[in-house]
């Protein structure tokens, strides 16, 4: 199959590198003059793989299009419609889409598949691969397991199939809603793990049953199965995310809590944003998110605000352990 690969940081470089494995004819596109392309360009790797020699590397957007037969877009979340609007220049009608990314558009609250249909891809021709895997662990040959859902059951299965490895098990997804907003939650779950890890560690075991609770009952309002929670693609992912020293939400969360500022990429800043308008658009009680959200986005004393917003989560009104 021949592959494009458009983004080239850490996971869209480890992408590339997994599906060359495969036996695939793969592109690495990053933009001419971004670091991780010119990194990959000047040595032939990261800090993460070192690109196959059989994987062409170009900054070039029209050819990396056109070759393709399947398109894997790795970018920042809220960059896609934009993005999407480069790419679409091209003749992409026959093409699949597969989005290797998590998050929820901030300024709509839509569903990155959304943000492809807007930009006139169709449905039936668009997969998301999401689930737990750090990439430090992945190139050490550590497996772990992985979900491809789509609104097309023919199409995720036959990336399944042809994706699958001893390194990645992959699962058939069955609720595309529930597994693109779990995927993108439990970003913002890392968040306040990490600002748990400075303030308060012991609530982490709280956290992954209450984080995992609200989120189910976002995705059921938005007409999924709240079940989708507890999959591979939120609950599955917290080992990763709300533990693992690889992880850049949990490390932006710690920094915040020691008044430190992080200074690479934490998706679930924006996510948290972006959950706070859907849940005040359905109706659906999101404390966790919320608070998250106001620690992200507030003004003073990180720390002082960190400790306060806890200490408000606890002075809750009593609830019923699963009300909706």
């Amino acid at each position: 199959m021949k592959i494009s690969v458009l983004g080239c940081g850490r996971w869209g470089s480890f992408i590339a590198w997994y599906l060359a494995n495969r036996g695939n004819e793969v592109c690495s596109w990053g933009p001419d003059g971004d670091g991780s392309y010119e990194v990959l360009r000047r040595t032939g790797r990261n800090d993460y793989v070192t690109l196959d020699p059989r994987i062409l590397l170009t900054c070039d957007l029209e050819l990396a299009v056109n070759r393709a037969e399947t398109i894997v877009i790795s970018i920042s979340s809220q960059g896609l419609r934009g993005f999407m609007k480069r790419v679409t220049q091209y003749d992409v009608k026959d093409k699949v889409f597969i989005l290797c990314m998590k998050g929820i558009e901030a300024d709509t609250g839509k569903r990155l598949s959304e943000v492809l249909t807007d930009s006139g891809i169709r449905p039936d021709r668009i997969a998301v691969w999401v689930g737990p895997g750090h990439i430090q662990s992945f190139v050490q040959g550590i497996p772990n397991c992985m979900v491809i859902d789509s609104a097309n059951d023919a199409l995720k299965r036959d990336l399944v199939d042809r994706f699958k490895s001893d390194l990645i098990r992959f699962y058939y997804g069955n609720d595309l809603i529930g597994t693109e907003i779990g995927a993108a939650a439990k970003n913002v779950m890392g968040i306040a793990a990490g600002i748990l890890d400075v303030v308060c560690v012991p609530l982490k075991g709280p956290l992954m049953s209450r984080g995992a609770r609200e989120v189910a009952r976002l995705i059921k309002a938005m007409g999924g199965n709240e079940l989708s929670a507890y999959g591979l693609a939120h609950l599955g992912d917290y080992e990763t995310t709300l533990f693992s020293p690889y992880s850049h939400n949990r490390m932006y969360g710690e920094m915040l809590a020691k008044g430190q500022r992080f200074e690479k990429l934490a998706e679930g800043v924006a996510t948290s944003g972006a959950m706070k308008y859907l849940g005040e658009k359905y109706g659906v009680d999101l404390p966790i998110t919320n608070t998250v959200y106001r620690v992200c986005y507030g003004e003073g004393d990180d720390r002082k605000r960190c400790m306060e917003e806890i200490g408000a989560l606890f002075a809750r009104s009593t609830k019923s352990e699963f009300y909706e």
